[in-house]
């Protein structure tokens, strides 16, 4: 039901003027309660603002007693005010206090008025504050009167992130918007960073709210859904997306929020009352969010972030705007906050400017945390909520350690972790000062420590962190930041120049490990239901042996003269492999016949990366000069749990006693041939982990240049034999099964091992 008042629309006109006066924030706060009073016939209306110890205090009232400005308060969820802000949705009563929840504050000499309507005062979801009207009349406030008060909580709420109402906050009490938040994660990157929010899709910040033409903000709003529509329509009717798959689910229902008629009219209602096209979207999707977040459906959770979404695009639509880029100015200590990311997008960023890494999802040995540790950028991972938390300037601490974000942080805290980063910098020249000591167990067992790398700036890592070479060069990585396809002479260079920057220390060439989780915007992907079981690596490589060719005659030309190490990525059978070696050899050939020098050695190599080869490792040593474990892919396909799925990512113990069993049977089968062996997975980084494959026989480990001093650390405090001694007895079939983990602690405290 609608009253005959002249609405909100009339009132956001008056509201635009009171806002562009030049007067104090108390001043336009008392002004406005005024304004909304007159306009729905209210004896009082009251603005009550939420501060950072979780207090509603009274900030401005007409109708009260006005002494009992910034002295009246209510805690979050008592009293009406206190319901409205925990439930963050509006309360309509036509006599107060006969609701269970009524709680009187004689401070304000509200005890006369009966009937009661308020709204919570939302920013991007979040309380912020709750607006009430009262009247001494039993009476139910009509339609128009409640969207002329969540219309206005709207300029309210931009009042409060400007900052404007911080001038009048009690002293040593902060408003809630600034409040220090604690997030808690998992750590994925080791490290501790300091510095300032960088959101990697930065929300669209409407400030225009207020319509001068409502009937040309209601052409604009259709014509940027309808601009909307279409783009989702192409892209379900192109080639590009499967007919079925997760990319197709997430449009379809992109498709289905975009026709909803609820929706949009909604949004069509939010003009007709006064505001603009895109600040009636944020209204709407402030509503809804705040609504969906405390629901505990995971569906409707997930919902959430699909109509969270389509709102943002369909307001830079509005607004002519592009997503952020990466390419924006950075602040010099970036903290790149996000809901999740691809490996090429961290990489597009100035690495000399981001001190960390924040995501709501995110796993332990997805692509990303792979690449963040690569480039010593921590990392904390499965955050919940921080994109709508965070604001884009934030002061922010990441403890990829801990696995723990302060945004926000008070002052205490931050002096903390400032102590914090000195006593790791004083940790890492101790590492440093270990660089040139020898890599060796206490029982005489030498270990060669070598990097993971995969761009030219890694490779001055190799002597700042004294490692023995390259274990694993990821060449894709150059294929995922380039605008397109490198060609054979580009690969050639690149290559070069990683050899020279290796000064004679091996280097061990991984082959394209393309396709899956790791798309090239210019390369057109295939949608595939499982993509990391699907067609990628040496899969495509073989099936398209044009591009597999051409890295190749690109990696013999550039060691000429030197030695070459290639290895080849998802081997599940022995004659993928002979398949790939012949390619080489073609290739050989063809740079002999035109009289190119070619390297001086050559060996070829597989990664063990595929649990069918555990069982064809007789057959494979027949052919292969060396091999390397990759334990990333080898542990998801093993434990059959997607790594970048984090429901299931963590569920497993890479320590188990399964799956310590199967890297055994690969250490047992090289050795006995005589062949070569590396682990190069995100499991020989972590000193715990990589005393467990010492004590299986490991003496070859790849790992991140941040990982070197704390393992080497770990291995020059160790007993190798006295540790396999304790550890193998508990792999034997029979034996009773053993917590492995629990086990190595165990032995580390009694001998002193350096963890």
């Amino acid at each position: 039901m609608r009253s005959n008042l002249a609405g909100p629309r009339l009132l956001l006109r008056r509201l635009r003027e009171v806002m562009a006066e030049p007067i104090k924030a108390q001043e336009r706060l008392d002004k406005i309660v005024v304004l909304i009073a007159s306009n729905v016939v209210a004896e009082v209306c009251s603005v009550y603002i939420l501060r950072a110890d979780g207090v509603l205090e009274l900030y401005a009232t007409e109708g009260l007693n006005r002494d009992a400005v910034h002295k009246a308060s209510l805690r979050v969820g008592q009293g009406l005010v206190g319901l409205i802000a925990a439930e963050a949705r509006p309360l309509n009563l036509p006599n107060a206090r006969a609701h269970p929840g009524f709680a009187y504050l004689p401070e304000t000499g509200e005890e006369a008025y009966n009937s009661f309507l308020g709204v919570p005062i939302l920013r991007a979801g979040r309380t912020l504050g709750v607006l009430v009207v009262q009247n001494k009349s039993h009476r139910t406030y009509l339609e128009d009167e409640v969207e002329a008060l969540q219309t206005t909580a709207m300029v309210i709420a931009e009042m409060v992130a400007a900052g404007e109402l911080e001038a009048i906050s009690q002293k040593d009490t902060g408003l809630d918007l600034s409040r220090p938040i604690h997030a808690p994660g998992i750590a994925l990157a080791d490290g501790v960073g300091l510095g300032h929010v960088v959101l990697h899709e930065p929300r669209v910040v409407v400030t225009n709210l207020i319509a001068e033409d409502t009937e040309a903000e209601s052409a604009r709003l259709e014509a940027a859904i309808n601009r909307l529509r279409l783009s989702i329509d192409d892209l379900l009717a192109s080639g590009e997306i499967a007919a079925t798959g997760e990319h197709r689910d997430v449009l379809e229902a992109y498709r289905m929020f975009a026709y909803d008629r609820g929706w949009i009219r909604k949004i069509e209602e939010a003009i007709r009352n006064g505001l603009t096209a895109e600040a009636a979207v944020e209204k709407v999707q402030s509503d809804t969010r705040a609504r969906m977040l405390r629901q505990t459906d995971p569906y409707l959770r997930e919902r959430l972030h699909d109509l969270d979404d389509l709102a943002h695009r369909l307001i830079r639509e509005l607004m002519g705007r592009q997503h952020g880029s990466a390419g924006d100015e950075l602040p010099q200590d970036a903290i790149i906050v996000a809901r999740n990311m691809g490996a090429a997008e961290l990489l597009d960023y100035g690495r000399d400017r981001v001190r960390g890494l924040v995501l709501e999802e995110g796993g332990a040995t997805s692509h990303i945390t792979i690449v963040s540790r690569a480039l010593g950028i921590p990392m904390v991972g499965q955050v919940e909520d921080i994109v709508s938390l965070a604001d884009a300037g934030d002061a922010i601490i990441i403890d990829g350690e801990a696995g723990e974000v302060h945004l926000r942080p008070a002052v205490d805290v931050e002096n903390a972790y400032a102590e914090k980063v000195r006593f790791r910098a004083r940790r890492q020249a101790q590492y440093r000062r270990l660089r040139n000591k020898p890599s060796v167990t206490k029982d005489g067992a030498e270990i060669s420590l070598q990097m993971n790398a995969g761009l030219l700036v890694d490779l001055p890592h190799l002597a700042e962190a004294g490692a023995a070479g390259v274990g694993l060069f990821r060449t894709e990585l150059q294929f995922m930041v380039a605008s397109s396809f490198p060609r054979m002479r580009e690969q050639q260079l690149q290559y070069e120049q990683v050899l020279d920057a290796a000064d004679g220390k091996p280097v061990t060439f991984r082959s394209l490990d393309i396709g899956g989780d790791k798309v090239l915007p210019y390369l057109r992907s295939i949608q595939e239901e499982n993509p990391a079981m699907g067609w990628r690596a040496l899969r495509l490589g073989l099936d398209r042996p044009g591009l597999l060719r051409t890295q190749i005659r690109a990696l013999l030309k550039a060691a000429a003269g030197r030695e070459l190490k290639l290895m080849f990525p998802m081997v599940a059978e022995v004659e993928e492999f002979i398949q790939a070696r012949a390619l080489v050899e073609k290739e050989i050939k063809h740079l002999r016949r035109h009289s190119h020098e070619t390297p001086e050695t050559i060996r070829l190599g597989v990664m063990v990366e595929v649990p069918s080869l555990l069982f064809q490792m007789d057959e494979l040593m027949e052919h292969v000069d060396f091999i390397s474990v990759g334990s990333n892919d080898l542990f998801q396909f093993f434990c059959a749990a997607d790594r970048g799925n984090t429901r299931v990512a963590d569920r497993f113990d890479t320590l188990g006693v399964g799956f310590l069993r199967a890297l055994q049977r690969v250490v047992v089968a090289a050795n006995r041939a005589h062949v070569p062996v590396t682990l190069c997975g995100e499991l020989a980084g972590r000193p715990l982990e990589a005393m467990a494959l010492i004590g299986l026989g490991y003496r070859d480990l790849s790992m991140s240049p941040a990982s070197l001093g704390p393992v080497k650390a770990m291995l020059r405090t160790l007993d190798a034999g006295r540790l396999s001694a304790r550890l193998l007895p508990r792999l034997e079939p029979g034996h009773p099964q053993t917590d492995i983990r629990d086990l190595l602690k165990r032995f580390a405290a009694e001998t002193d091992v350096a963890l």
